[in-house]
Formats: C-alpha cells, sequence, structure tokens
C-alpha cells in the first residue's frame, strides 16, 4: 500500500507583524525549508507517531488510540503530546470521518530547518495534517493555535504574497517581489526563540494604538513590493520599525543590539527571537558573527524563488 506524503512551505513575515492581525497588508514569503508528512496505513487501531529533526534524530514521538484519540504513550513531555491531540480532535470535528476507519498510522513528519529557527514548526504541521485530513487549513489554526494565517498562506504557496484579514477573512494574492537588490540581504537568527502566542498576548495588551497606522503600514507593504533601491528599502524598514516600536512599545532591534552596524537591520515576526533581515554587503557575515551571532543566510539561501 502506498503512503502519502504532504509537504509544507515554512514562513518569512517581512512586513506588518502583529498588525497583521488587525487587517494590514503584510508581504510574506514562503521559505526553502519546510516540513513534510507521512502517512503509512496499519491494521491496528492507533496512531504511532514520530517527528524527527533536521538531523533526522526523533524529537518527539507518541502513540494514540483510536477512534477517540486517548495518548496511551509519548517519550516527550505531555504538553506537546496533549497539543497533538487538540490538533487531530479539532480535525475530526471540521472532518467527521478522518480517524473513524479500524485501520490505524504511523505518522513521520520531517523538518528541513533547525526547530529554533521560527520558519513554522507549528503552520506547516497544521497544514499538512489539513491535507491529510482534506479540511480548511486556516480554520484548523484558527481553532486550534490561532493566529493571522499568514503562515498558513505561506505553506501553501511557492511565491512571495501579500496578506491581509479583511472582516477576519483572508485575501492572498501573488506579488512579484524579487528585489534586485537581493545580494544585498541577509538573515540573521538572534537565538531566540519567540513563542508567537505570547507575543501576540503582549501585543493585544498594547494595541490602543493600532487603528491609525495599519494604513501606515499597508503603505509601507505596496512601497517595499515596488522598491528598486536598497537605499529607498532601508528608509521604509527604518520607517516601519519606527511604527512597530511605538505599537508594541519596545526598542527596534537596531537600537537594542546592532547601533553601530553600517546597514539596517528590521525584525521579522515577534520581536527579539528568529530572524532578523538586514541590508548589508560582504562585510555583513562577519560583523554579525563578531556580534556573535553564527547563522547568516543569504536571501537566495533562505528564500524559495
Amino acid at each position: 500500500m502506498l503512503n502519502k506524503t504532504f509537504y509544507s512551505n515554512g514562513k518569512l513575515l517581512l512586513t506588518a507583524e502583529y498588525l497583521v492581525l488587525d487587517g494590514a497588508k503584510s508581504l510574506a514569503i514562503p521559505a526553502k525549508f519546510g516540513q513534510d508528512l507521512t502517512v503509512e496505513k496499519i491494521d491496528q487501531p492507533k496512531i504511532i507517531w514520530q517527528s524527527f529533526d533536521v538531523k533526522n534524530k526523533v524529537w518527539f514521538d507518541c502513540t494514540f488510540k483510536l477512534p477517540n484519540l486517548e495518548i496511551i504513550g509519548s517519550n516527550k513531555d505531555i504538553a506537546i503530546s496533549k497539543t497533538l491531540q487538540n490538533i487531530l480532535k479539532e480535525a475530526q470535528k471540521l472532518n467527521p470521518e478522518f480517524l473513524t476507519n479500524k485501520t490505524g498510522f504511523i505518522i513521520k513528519t520531517n523538518l528541513t530547518f533547525p526547530r529554533n529557527w521560527g520558519l513554522g514548526t507549528s503552520s506547516t504541521l497544521i497544514n499538512n495534517i489539513a491535507q491529510w485530513a482534506n479540511i480548511n487549513a486556516f480554520k484548523l489554526l484558527n481553532n486550534s493555535f490561532g493566529g493571522s494565517g499568514y503562515d498558513i498562506a505561506c505553506a501553501q504557496n511557492n511565491k512571495p504574497i501579500t496578506y491581509q484579514l479583511i472582516r477576519n477573512k483572508p485575501k492572498i494574492e501573488s506579488v512579484n517581489f524579487n528585489p534586485v537588490f537581493k545580494d544585498q540581504l541577509f538573515f540573521i537568527h538572534l537565538n531566540k526563540k519567540q513563542n508567537s502566542k505570547d507575543a501576540i498576548h503582549q501585543y493585544q495588551k498594547n494595541k490602543n494604538t493600532v487603528f491609525a497606522f495599519t494604513e501606515s503600514i499597508s503603505q509601507i507593504t505596496n512601497a517595499i513590493i515596488k522598491t528598486k533601491k536598497v537605499a529607498d528599502f532601508e528608509k521604509l524598514l527604518i520607517e516601519h520599525e519606527k511604527i512597530i516600536a511605538i505599537v508594541i512599545q519596545q526598542k527596534t532591534i537596531q537600537e537594542k543590539l546592532f547601533s553601530d552596524y553600517f546597514g539596517q537591520t528590521k525584525s521579522l515576526g515577534a520581536w527579539g527571537g528568529d530572524f532578523i533581515i538586514a541590508t548589508g554587503n560582504e562585510d555583513s557575515p562577519k560583523y554579525f558573527k563578531n556580534k556573535g551571532f553564527e547563522t547568516i543566510l543569504s536571501y537566495h539561501d533562505m528564500i524559495l524563488q
């Protein structure tokens, strides 16, 4: 019997972090990295789940009894097993025929990026499970993790997109974002994994000023897509960072860590962790390595195009 394999792209949010939750237009770009999920049928009424990291080592495994998805074995933190159990139960609600047969499954997931990179370990999983269950991934995300859904859109698209919530429904458009100065762009990992839920919660406590800025951020997104010169791109990054700094009441990453940098940096996604983007030149990798940041990817190495 043939196994089924599903794949989803990782994600980067170039603009509108936080404000994408409240209707700002964002520029989101799928990464070259992602996660697959392979389904193999077995004759026993259970799910044997194994998750492999980028080094092909099992970082999580769990066994569920079918059809009630009772956890009957796990080698890791039970919280991860319960989170996965919840996702599968929500998938069952969206498709009552999902996981109702007497046969079970061996499930294997494989990441092509380190788990701490923040490129979408959860969103790629949600999208893969949604494909397997033949349900709407945005609904599954909303019923489990929550969030804007831009990461699900990246999981499903192979080109840059704009993503915007209009009356709480996603509007997704492919865009031709392929900057002529892409050789001057770098992605640097800050060696911290940000919890998206915690970041969103903190944002929602501070968001009195949001609606004054959503349109400004949308305009910056539109301008960035059309930018032809790196100097103009840098000005837009600075303007964007200033706005988000006001909204979430934090200093920009340039102020915090890179005030002596010769290019411009911008946080991507939740501030304070995961990747940033930086403009620069052939000296940029040396600068960031001297600051203690070892993971530096070129635009070509990071972006799916």
